[in-house]
């Protein structure tokens, strides 16, 4: 667990991470319960999940190394940008398992080397 102060140690000497802890069930496929200490029981605000960012992992198949594939579902914008010598082209893609809110910009290179015309 990372911020863990120990008393009279500062600096590079400090420990980064304690542990490990005895799991006691697996929730989710990617999620488990630990049994902590008791000096452990709080936990701070920015450790708790923002419900926009939780993805349903009953509609993604998570491989054993525990990723999923995206691909891309909808161009949803295209811009261009002029440097000395040539244009780039960006699009605007919204991924599979995610929102319009969370598309990104991508250069037409990149979406034509990993996700070519089929």
């Amino acid at each position: 667990m990372k911020g863990v102060h120990r008393f009279g140690v500062k600096g590079k000497l400090a420990p980064r991470y304690i542990g490990p802890f005895k799991i006691t069930e697996q929730c989710e496929p990617v999620a488990y319960r630990l049994e902590l200490p008791p000096h452990l029981a709080a936990v701070h605000d920015k450790c708790l999940r923002v419900p926009e960012e939780v993805i349903d992992t009953s509609q993604i198949q998570i491989q054993p190394d525990l990723t999923y594939e995206e691909k891309p579902k909808k161009i949803l914008d295209q811009k261009q940008r002029s440097t000395r010598k040539r244009t780039i082209n960006f699009y605007k893609v919204q991924w599979s398992n995610h929102s319009e809110e969370e598309a990104t910009w991508e250069q037409e290179e990149f979406l034509q080397t990993k996700y070519p015309k089929e």
